[in-house]
C-alpha cells in the first residue's frame, strides 16, 4: 500500500509540471484586449477598431503567437 502511495504521490508533481509548460490557447490569452476589441467591433463594426484590433495583436505577439 506505500508503493501506491508513493506513486501517487510522484504522479502530481509531473503532472504539474506538464501542466506548466503546457502553452496557452490562444483564446485565452490577452483577455482585456480581446474583450474592448470585441464589443467594439460588435457595436462600431470592424473597420472602425483598427486600432484595438492592432492592440490585441500585439499582445498576442508579445505572448509569442505568430500572428
Amino acid at each position: 500500500m506505500s508503493t501506491l502511495s508513493a506513486a501517487s504521490v510522484e504522479s502530481p508533481p509531473a503532472a504539474d509540471g506538464a501542466e506548466q509548460k503546457k502553452p496557452l490557447r490562444p483564446c485565452c490569452a490577452c483577455p482585456e484586449t480581446k474583450k474592448v476589441r470585441d464589443a467594439c467591433i460588435i457595436e462600431k463594426g470592424e473597420e472602425n477598431c483598427s486600432a484595438l484590433i492592432e492592440a490585441h495583436k500585439d499582445c498576442m505577439r508579445a505572448l509569442g503567437f505568430k500572428i
